[in-house]
């Protein structure tokens, strides 16, 4: 007999059955999703055709590893170059906040010092938290610096805790458990970063310790919040894809079943299969409030989704930026270049260098004649960086004066036109190396260092 009961969901006034109540399934073998994983073979999407409801929550933000998953796969930074990364993301955060949080490693002075020195800044908005292993050790230094709320690492599939924790699924949550439990003693929110989620067994493990982990919250009055951790990059975004790999699912398992609430859940994505920033967005879209990310996806491996890439997922999904500013991102593409040493490629959607650099021919020409054809948007408006056209042999003297007056800015009165003495020395000297042979565009140091020639020769300061 089915006892469950039939109640009315006020969201969609619809009945609905009650939902099974999980329990948590402790195996004596691993469940490593071997048809799926087969680890000889590319990972394969199977499908079961089973639809979630869209359900974004009213209020959406973004969160930030910069300084944790992204020092996991570069040089260290230093406590002034935190610091510093730290002040722009405030600025880019802008009055509303929403970039909510930004996390630390506590492990050494220099991490500590930059997590003082970023709480005396006062910043509502990112939130300084922390990053810590499960273990009394680390949590004894969350308390030392008095941090409201700190994430604990919580692996979740039995590829990690059978293989790597050498634990039994029961053993495993009643380890994670204590130490949550210790966190809301001492009133800190804790932040449990269920790691490889997108190999987890969702109804034998994760669904049935986020119900405990619902239990403390209620019983401590403190939220406890979720990070879905999609740690190997395996997750889908594809409508009837089987867990668990589904995003839309794994949302909706932790809303529905597990009843974390959409503001105490965020989903944190890798590149490995180029799904971050897809990924990141349908979290979103199906009751994930958070998403977190790291600046120009700095992270470990194939690196994490992309802070400026979620910012514009985010303008695009609300129809407005709610106070950003999005010129900052080229101001910390600057900084992370010129001062920090960070190679960016170029090709990298809003902060490479030829980002909107038109180099086709045919498209220079729509582009000169109105920027709309071939710029995605008013880039320098959003970014300060107009858009761009590389010079070649069918670039022309208008192809030519474009790309002087925007390399260097120049306003209005110093603007070159296609007539001025430089530009047509410049298309002689192009035509030139065409007539020899060339076939590649002209770099931007190659004609930087003819301009200079030439700009001396004319007496010409640009």
């Amino acid at each position: 007999m089915d006892n469950r009961s039939v109640v009315m969901n006020k969201h969609t006034n619809l009945l609905e059955l009650e939902e099974h109540i999980y329990h948590l399934a402790d195996v004596e073998e691993p469940n490593t999703f071997r048809n799926l994983f087969p680890y000889d073979e590319v990972p394969k999407i199977a499908f079961n055709n089973r639809i979630v409801p869209h359900n974004m929550p009213e209020h959406i933000w973004i969160t930030d590893t910069t300084f944790r998953d992204g020092q996991q796969s570069r040089a260290p930074y230093t406590t002034e170059q935190i610091v510093t990364i730290y002040d722009y993301l405030h600025r880019l955060s802008g009055p509303n906040g929403i970039i909510r949080a930004s996390e630390f490693f506590l492990y050494t002075k220099k991490d500590r010092d930059a997590v003082y020195k970023c709480l005396e800044r006062g910043y509502q908005f990112p939130e300084v938290t922390s990053w810590i292993r499960a273990n009394r050790k680390d949590f004894q230094l969350v308390k030392e610096i008095g941090l409201k709320e700190t994430g604990i690492l919580v692996s979740c599939s039995d590829y990690h805790i059978f293989y790597k924790m050498k634990m039994t699924r029961q053993q495993a949550m009643f380890h994670y458990l204590h130490i949550v439990r210790e966190c809301l003693e001492f009133g800190i929110s804790p932040r449990c970063h269920l790691e490889d989620i997108t190999r987890s067994d969702m109804f034998g493990f994760v669904i049935p310790f986020c119900l405990e982990l619902m239990r403390l919250q209620e019983q401590y009055k403190i939220p406890v919040k979720i990070r879905a951790c999609d740690t190997m990059g395996y997750g889908v975004n594809f409508s009837g894809a089987v867990m668990p790999r589904a995003v839309q699912g794994i949302i909706y398992g932790l809303t529905t079943h597990a009843g974390v609430s959409s503001e105490n859940l965020e989903w944190h994505g890798h590149n490995d299969f180029y799904k971050a920033v897809t990924n990141s967005t349908t979290a979103w879209l199906y009751g994930c409030s958070g998403v977190n990310t790291s600046l120009f996806g700095i992270g470990e491996r194939t690196g994490n989704t992309p802070l400026e890439a979620m910012v514009f997922e985010y303008a695009q999904l609300k129809g407005s930026l709610d106070g950003m500013d999005t010129t900052v991102i080229t101001d910390l593409a600057e900084y992370f270049e010129k001062e920090i040493g960070e190679k960016i490629p170029e090709r990298t959607p809003f902060v490479g260098k030829n980002f909107n650099v038109t180099r086709a021919g045919i498209h220079a020409d729509g582009l000169l004649k109105n920027q709309e054809i071939y710029n995605i948007f008013d880039t320098e408006k959003f970014l300060k960086r107009p858009p761009l056209v590389a010079v070649s042999n069918t670039s022309g003297l208008a192809g030519i004066a474009h790309w002087i007056n925007n390399y260097y800015r120049l306003s209005e009165e110093q603007k070159v036109d296609k007539n001025s003495e430089l530009v047509t020395k410049l298309k002689k000297w192009v035509d030139a190396q065409y007539e020899d042979g060339r076939v590649t565009v002209i770099s931007d140091e190659e004609l930087i260092a003819a301009i200079e020639q030439y700009s001396q020769e004319l007496n010409i300061i640009l």
